[in-house]
């Protein structure tokens, strides 16, 4: 690799961090992209991350990801006291669950789940249509981020999903699920359900999204 091709490559993915960082923080701050318990979707906010693992490779995807899930942490902390990471660490906090609990979400909620965005590049050297092979990595990236939400969702948070099928708004798929579902099995069920509430949006927005920015001439494999 020349001194040109690095810095181009470094460069390039400052620049899709920081878009990235932008579209995040600004629907961080519109209340109905954001769910009342945690969680919310973006408009497309991880897409210029897949695009820097489309472009060159997965192995610098994951460098760039692993960035990313690092300023998520930061930017979360930086959102005040409503911080979901504040909560986790804070032992007066209603969601503190103890500080091994706390890191454990902690690394699978943010760190596993953003660095797994670089998954996004894999279809880069498998399928020739370009569109087609961003489309299908937006795909199974965010999929990815969609089922480490789930796994901590089913472990930590199981125990409020008898709960939350009794507020108002989900009386009736509420009903139906509690009168079939209990214990682990319900722990899982709500767990895919309330993360999928945020996160089958994003990943059909984002590869909507995606579909016309690979057209631009700028998105190539390097």
């Amino acid at each position: 690799m020349t001194k040109t091709t690095n810095v181009k490559r470094l460069t390039t993915s400052a620049m899709m961090l920081a878009m990235a960082t932008v579209l995040a923080l600004v629907c961080a701050y519109i209340p109905f992209l954001n769910l009342p318990f945690g969680g919310g979707f973006t408009v497309a906010s991880m897409l210029p991350i897949v695009l820097i693992s489309y472009m060159y490779g997965v192995k610098w995807g994951f460098f760039v990801s692993f960035a990313y899930s690092c300023i998520q942490i930061i930017m979360d902390l930086l959102l005040g006291k409503g911080s979901t990471i504040i909560a986790l660490f804070t032992p007066s906090s209603e969601d503190y669950m103890g500080l091994w609990a706390a890191i454990a979400i902690l690394f699978i909620d943010y760190l596993l789940a953003y660095t797994l965005l670089a998954l996004g590049g894999v279809f880069r050297n498998k399928i020739k249509n370009k569109t087609l092979a961003i489309v299908l990595g937006v795909i199974v990236a965010l999929s990815a981020r969609y089922i480490c939400h789930i796994v901590s969702g089913y472990i930590f948070y199981g125990a409020w999903a008898e709960w939350f099928f009794t507020q108002e708004g989900f009386y009736s798929i509420g009903n139906l699920v509690l009168d079939v579902f209990d214990g682990k099995m319900l722990s899982l069920v709500y767990s895919i359900f309330y993360n999928g509430l945020f996160m089958i949006p994003e990943i059909i927005i984002t590869a909507i999204v995606a579909a016309p920015v690979s057209a631009v001439s700028y998105i190539k494999k390097s």
